[in-house]
């Protein structure tokens, strides 16, 4: 008996429907490429994304990662949200901010339970600038305008009743071109991390002022632990990648733990030459920073309210806004194994 056309009709519905599900499917966890890009890659407290392709942890988890970098976390987080890219190392804190204008973003990994960021004052300004109550009238380095360090630097000032209109923010990037910055005598003071404090400190060019690389020094400058280095990604792809996004959170989570058991000198050895000119000075940065990466990947439990604290006194897109914290971060990822 040959099939009717309502029959036929019917199993060709019924096959498209299969097909348009095991598409969505594929494109779900598809195992194609992977790409990341960082606020600069060679910030010690985005290590971790560098160490866990240098361990092939990503390898071992079947996952093709390429690993980009921008100088400044807004610059990544504008690459994410064009879609460019699948995932951002980069800080915690943009979650909140970019709720508050209509984009999910969620952080899905944690690195760093403080910023591991140092308020670096010329040695030239020292003698005028004793903290940050003294910045009124300064010019005061960050990586670029609407990233981290700009929202650190506005809120550490702000503690002071000085207020953003009166110093002036100047986005000098990082490593080389913040020490540039510095030795040229274009900021007076600013924002920056390790290794680039070390090579400062060295030279005699800059001196420690406010110093968030350890949990006591963020919690004496910002009120509490500031969950900061981490890798976020849109809320839809990790709702429609989850096999991918379960992969990349083990991945990273072996390299905290190998963080955790290992010297400042066992990790350097994993890391690229060129990340390390001076090694010796590469290991003392190191160790610096060790305090500052949680062990396990996962969001600090007081971490959210002191960033949505520290965002809500300054940034006129957060304050008096409704932040459901709940959406910018998950734990379930790094706990799924």
């Amino acid at each position: 008996m040959r099939p009717t056309f309502r029959a036929l009709r019917h199993i060709a519905l019924a096959s498209s429907l299969l097909f348009g599900i095991a598409s969505q499917h594929a494109m779900a966890d598809d195992g194609g490429k992977v790409t990341i890009m960082v606020g600069g890659i060679t910030k010690l407290i985005y290590l971790p994304a560098r160490l866990t392709e240098q361990l092939g942890y990503f390898k071992d988890e079947g996952l093709d990662v390429e690993l980009l970098s921008q100088p400044a976390g807004v610059d990544a987080e504008n690459e994410l949200l064009a879609g460019a890219v699948q995932g951002v190392v980069g800080f915690y804190d943009h979650t909140i901010d970019l709720q508050t204008k209509g984009k999910e973003v969620k952080a899905i990994v944690v690195f760093g339970q403080v910023p591991g960021e140092v308020e670096m004052v010329s040695t030239k300004a020292a003698d005028s600038i004793k903290s940050m109550a003294d910045v009124k009238g300064k010019t005061l380095g960050v990586t670029g305008l609407g990233s981290s360090t700009s929202f650190l630097t506005q809120f550490l000032a702000g503690q002071h009743g000085i207020q953003s209109t009166e110093y002036t923010m100047l986005p000098v990037g990082a490593d080389a071109s913040f020490i540039a910055a510095v030795k040229q005598g274009r900021i007076d003071a600013g924002m920056t991390t390790e290794p680039t404090v070390s090579a400062l400190q060295k030279s005699g060019d800059a001196k420690v002022l406010v110093d968030m690389r350890s949990v006591e020094g963020t919690k004496a400058a910002l009120g509490g632990t500031y969950p900061a280095s981490s890798l976020y990604v849109q809320a839809a792809w990790a709702d429609t990648h989850k096999a991918q996004a379960a992969k990349l959170a083990h991945a990273f989570v072996r390299t905290m733990q190998f963080i955790h058991t290992h010297s400042a000198e066992e990790i350097a050895a994993k890391m690229p030459d060129d990340y390390q000119k001076d090694k010796a000075l590469y290991v003392s940065a190191l160790k610096a920073s060790l305090p500052m990466y949680t062990a396990d990947g996962k969001m600090p439990a007081d971490g959210p309210e002191t960033v949505l604290k520290v965002l809500s006194a300054f940034n006129p897109s957060v304050k008096g806004k409704h932040v459901d914290l709940s959406k910018t971060y998950t734990n379930e990822f790094v706990s799924s194994k």
